[in-house]
């Protein structure tokens, strides 16, 4: 094996400045592909590697972005990483997921990523205190993603507002007859989950109307399955809207195949997230969505008008909207 080289020894090498040097290792830098392949061309040759560490020390930007999530087990949240991950990629910039379901000092789990000199941080948990995440974060540039109001904190916020779609769907729900809501919650400690309840409430009140039962769930199928078997033998419930899609397919499979009802004419159910699985013609989930190819824009736009300058946080709505399909 060849002994490595420094850059300085690269530039030499290859009758170039060590500016040059840097540049060839940099996809969006003006290089000539001539200039660039010769000094990658070396570089293979001597086995040498920039040392990210040491140009971020020089730049003071490390190209790291701090994803804090709960878990990637969920659906929609693996989905929209996927997209956001690749988005990320393509600009060199790296990704570090922090999954806080099943870590219980999360602030330390943050400290450890913060210790890395993130240049960004993208909160998507609601495991954990806002609050920390911006302390701790504080030389980085913060995106917190939540239905809960945030006033007051130093970070760009966006806003995820499901009401109007909601609306939308109890309308269409007391219009065709139904009058015994059920609501199957996930985790009791999530904001977005109570913020989701609470939305479908404030629609019902609307109607005079209130949900008759309540069932708690973990977000897995087969906690909605189970949990769906229980609360439709016990009650004359005629539609449940579950925290999650998975949850509302456990219901779905309960409802038909276990308990003989018919989904929507005897039962209606409503999902909430919009996985792609909730979309196949064997399932065909109502459920409330977010346009994700259009949040993780958002998501990158932020990001990258952090990079640029020093901006004010920014606050942005994003809604929610109805995908129908046969459930409901």
């Amino acid at each position: 094996m060849n002994k490595r080289i420094t850059s300085k020894e690269l530039a030499k090498l290859a009758g170039v400045s060590s500016a040059t040097i840097s540049r060839a290792f940099s996809s969006d830098s003006r290089i000539s592909a001539e200039t660039r392949n010769r000094i990658l061309s070396i570089a293979q040759e001597h086995d040498y590697q920039p040392n990210a560490l040491a140009r971020s020390l020089n730049s003071q930007r490390s190209g790291l972005v701090a994803l804090v999530v709960n878990s990637i087990q969920n659906p929609p949240e693996a989905e929209q990483l996927q997209y956001l991950v690749q988005r990320l990629q393509t600009r060199e910039l790296l990704p570090i997921i922090l999954c806080c379901s099943g870590y219980d000092d999360k602030a330390h789990l943050m400290r450890m990523a913060s210790a890395y000199q993130v240049d960004h941080v993208v909160v998507f948990s609601d495991m954990v205190s806002y609050d920390d995440a911006i302390q701790i974060f504080r030389s980085a540039r913060p995106i917190i993603v939540s239905s809960e109001p945030l006033s007051g904190k130093h970070a760009s916020h966006i806003n995820i507002d499901g009401s109007n779609a909601v609306r939308e769907v109890i309308d269409k729900a007391v219009a065709d007859g139904r009058k015994h809501f059920a609501y199957l919650t996930g985790r009791k400690s999530s904001w977005i989950d109570k913020q989701r309840k609470q939305w479908f409430a404030d629609a019902l009140r609307a109607h005079g109307l209130a949900f008759e039962a309540e069932a708690h769930g973990d977000y897995s199928y087969d906690s909605g399955f189970k949990e769906a078997v229980v609360l439709l033998r016990r009650s004359k419930v005629d539609t449940v809207i579950c925290g999650n899609d998975v949850m509302a397919i456990g219901v779905r499979d309960a409802a038909t195949r276990v308990l003989g009802k018919r989904v929507p004419e005897d039962v209606a159910v409503v999902g909430q997230d919009g996985i792609s699985m909730a979309d196949w013609e064997c399932l065909d989930l109502t459920t409330i969505a977010l346009d994700a190819a259009g949040f993780i824009d958002e998501v990158v736009r932020l990001i990258e008008r952090d990079q640029s300058q020093d901006p004010e946080p920014e606050r942005v709505v994003l809604d929610l909207k109805v995908r129908w399909g046969s459930t409901c």
